[in-house]
């Protein structure tokens, strides 16, 4: 297994402002997308010669489903069966010479969260040394969907303390799976509180809180987590950081994006994984923050 970055083309990777760079995963296989696995595959390596290349990180990608990709891109790696999976996973993308940019774990075990998140620990370490998993490969552990509690911030300490990453839930099919702004701050601060790198996963898919005419669930916009990031990090109290969060107004939160607030912020919020790459774009264009180039 090869450890270098599958490359873009020059003038895609210099055309995108760097603060934007890798914002985030194409999930196009995931629901609500669930676009078949070749399909979502061709549309990643044709989209590295088009403008915008760079907006985009990796493919993620089952582990299930490693098989059965045709070509080598950067994968994100979701493993489903959790701390004792990782091995199997990961040898199987050696197996057929995948790179690896990213793996994610959930946890499982609920009733044991600081215990599951150390049996995770332990099956990267083994991992590592075994050889099928780059020291540099990000690695990030989702948590449930909870307010952080006792376990759940021992779980996050475990993280911490392994230097690996948070994995957050921001949405799904279900109106549950969508945490309110104050549970959101309370994780992004917990993060904040331990040195530690997150990334988002589901309900991101435009720039700015909405209400999704069709469900009717409220979706939280990856500008708003991001400008909340950046504010929790600055100090900011949990009040100011909901407020940001619930924020419906584009122009007034495109006004508070320029370089070093979203620069500073992607430090921390690497990534949120999306199964539209066209909606994230296009808002992004409509605000202004990023300017289309021949």
């Amino acid at each position: 297994m090869s450890t270098e970055p599958a490359s873009l083309p020059s003038t895609a990777a210099s055309a995108l402002p760097s603060a934007w760079s890798g914002l985030l995963d194409d999930a196009a296989t995931f629901p609500p997308g669930d676009v078949p696995l070749a399909e979502a595959v061709e549309t990643y390596d044709a989209r590295r010669s088009q403008w915008y290349a760079g907006l985009v990180g990796s493919l993620v990608c089952k582990d299930t489903d490693l098989g059965s990709v045709d070509r080598r891109l950067p994968l994100s790696v979701v493993v489903s069966g959790g701390a004792g999976g990782v091995a199997g996973a990961l040898r199987l993308a050696v197996r057929h010479d995948h790179h690896v940019a990213g793996l994610e774990v959930a946890l499982r075990d609920l009733d044991d969260l600081p215990g599951n998140a150390r049996r995770v620990v332990a099956a990267v370490e083994a991992a590592r040394a075994e050889g099928v998993l780059a020291d540099d490969t990000a690695v990030y552990v989702e948590l449930p969907q909870a307010d952080p509690g006792t376990g759940w911030l021992a779980a996050a300490d475990e993280v911490a303390a392994a230097e690996l990453r948070l994995k957050l839930r921001t949405g799904g099919l279900d109106a549950d799976l969508f945490p309110s702004a104050a549970r959101l701050a309370a994780c992004i601060d917990a993060a904040l509180d331990r040195e530690t790198p997150f990334k988002c996963t589901a309900g991101l898919h435009h720039a700015v809180r909405h209400r999704d005419e069709a469900t009717g669930f409220a979706h939280h916009g990856f500008l708003n987590v991001l400008l909340a990031t950046r504010a929790l990090f600055d100090g900011a109290t949990a009040a100011d950081a909901v407020a940001l969060l619930e924020s419906t107004d584009g122009a007034s939160l495109a006004g508070r994006a320029d370089e070093s607030a979203v620069t500073g912020a992607r430090r921390w919020f690497t990534s949120f994984g999306s199964c539209s790459v066209r909606e994230p774009l296009d808002d992004l264009l409509a605000l202004g923050l990023l300017q289309e180039t021949p």
